[in-house]
């Protein structure tokens, strides 16, 4: 398996002490989060010499760039021919870098707009983004998150767009918390459109702490690993952590439970 966090665990620093980070304590990649206020630079202003950068840095330290994150959505038809437009020029700097995937999400579904049109006009965005991203060799990714956090409502989306640079980032928690899936309903709903995965514990009941560490929580994480290697998934499982205890807390304590759960399964 191939491990990761995304830059909410250490907003202040720069992509390469990012980087260092990551060889620190033992991940394979790492996830900017861009236009997130992070202090990273990875962003759409920067200019042709720094992204190529950002990939020499990687590179050389033997750290992948595994996925670029945006926080564009395309539910909502007043603003989606912006956000596609804006999207475009994401994949394009998720290119110049060498990340595979490109993090989107589907967004909150205006009111007086059905589930049905949602899905169509998600897929239609999506289906725009296609052409530029199998180019450049990005896949775009909608998570499982906001008002997508059912599997089947991301599938009816995947089934219209029917693109194989358009496929899915599979928050394991989000459809167990807020839709009441099982983790085996949920992988086998997605499973074929599955190019990124993002992993954090959480408690079901909403009032407790968005975050707990691996094990402690109701996701069962080592079961998302076993799913995902009995599906020959090799892409990689990113931490996200927004907000939540300092970098040198949870970043190895998470990456050594994860390991941990890798040596148990590959004994069986």
């Amino acid at each position: 398996m191939n491990f990761a966090f995304m830059s909410f665990s250490c907003p202040q620093a720069t992509f390469a002490e990012m980087l260092a980070l990551a060889a620190q304590y033992g991940y394979d990649g790492v996830e900017p989060r861009a236009a997130g206020g992070h202090n990273h630079a990875v962003e759409l202003e920067a200019s042709a010499e720094q992204r190529a950068a950002f990939r020499a840095q990687a590179a050389d330290a033997d750290i992948a760039i595994c996925c670029l994150a945006s926080g564009n959505r395309f539910a909502d038809p007043a603003d989606r021919d912006a956000q596609v437009e804006e999207t475009l020029q994401y994949i394009d700097l998720a290119a110049d870098i060498g990340a595979p995937t490109l993090r989107v999400f589907g967004g909150r579904i205006p009111e007086g707009i059905s589930r049905e049109a949602a899905i169509s006009g998600v897929a239609d965005a999506l289906k725009r983004l296609a052409e530029r991203a199998g180019d450049r060799g990005v896949v775009v990714c909608m998570e499982t998150h906001d008002d997508w956090c059912n599997p089947a409502d991301v599938a009816a989306v995947m089934a219209q767009v029917d693109q194989p640079a358009i496929g899915v980032n599979w928050d394991a928690a989000h459809p167990v918390r807020t839709e009441g899936w099982t983790l085996p309903d949920s992988y086998s709903t997605l499973r074929r459109w599955i190019h990124h995965t993002h992993v954090h514990d959480v408690f079901i009941d909403a009032e407790r702490p968005d975050y707990t560490a691996f094990g402690t929580g109701d996701v069962d994480h080592k079961q998302v690993m076993e799913l995902l290697r009995g599906g020959g998934y090799e892409g990689y499982l990113s931490g996200e952590w927004i907000n939540w205890e300092p970098t040198d807390v949870h970043l190895p304590r998470e990456i050594a439970t994860m390991r941990g759960y890798e040596r148990a399964l590959s004994e069986l």
